[in-house]
């Protein structure tokens, strides 16, 4: 659930982590969750159907929004909105000024800038295993994405995988060399990485990793 401390903001679980006090519950688990994909759908792929317009670097008018989202759902208020935007696990929504956007993820076209961070020598995706032969031939593409998602860890990729298949496969990629060999990959949100494409040679399957134990 989401609660907020009145000294430190919202925070998700029983106790804010810097003082323990227990404030008081925002959202249970379930309205965060509707709220989030709601409001991800919006930012990555169809804010013109509730009257909004992005920017070329995928900013919108965060009242605007606001109202976009308590539109839809009758319960939901301002204080959700925010609640849902700080709390994010994995950091899907960035608010500056009067603005917001979704940080990754987008099938509408926008541009999002560079960023400046140490790409991990490994990263880690996960797929279905029907799809192993068309990634051994063709690498991994964006598909209905603006760009291919990476995760940091075996464990999230797994996660990720899991969206679409109960047994997905784990595939280890040679990110330190795609840096060396000039592609750009970003990192977005707090695990996500991006990246327009990973040819196969930077692929490889290692059944250690797909494991969810590991």
């Amino acid at each position: 659930m989401v609660r907020v401390c009145g000294d430190h903001g919202f925070f998700m679980g029983e106790a804010c982590s810097v003082c323990g006090d227990a404030g008081r519950q925002i959202l249970d688990e379930n309205q965060r969750i509707r709220l989030s994909k709601f409001m991800s759908g919006v930012l990555r792929h169809f804010p013109t159907d509730v009257g909004l317009t992005l920017d070329e670097k995928g900013w919108t008018n965060y009242d605007a929004f606001v109202d976009a989202v308590t539109d839809n759902y009758s319960w939901a208020k301002s204080e959700h909105v925010a609640a849902v935007i700080a709390t994010d696990p994995k950091g899907r929504f960035e608010r500056q000024d009067e603005q917001i956007r979704a940080v990754y993820g987008h099938s509408v076209d926008v541009n999002l800038e560079p960023t400046e961070t140490t790409i991990p020598n490994q990263l880690y995706h996960g797929t279905a295993p029907r799809n192993l032969d068309s990634i051994a031939e063709e690498g991994l593409k964006p598909m209905s994405r603006q760009q291919v998602h990476l995760s940091k860890t075996p464990q999230e990729a797994r996660t990720v995988g899991m969206r679409h298949v109960s047994d997905p496969v784990v595939l280890v990629i040679d990110s330190g060399t795609m840096v060396q060999d000039g592609f750009e990959i970003d990192k977005r949100g707090r695990t996500t990485f991006t990246v327009d494409s990973v040819p196969p040679e930077y692929i490889e399957r290692r059944d250690d990793v797909s494991s969810p134990d590991q």
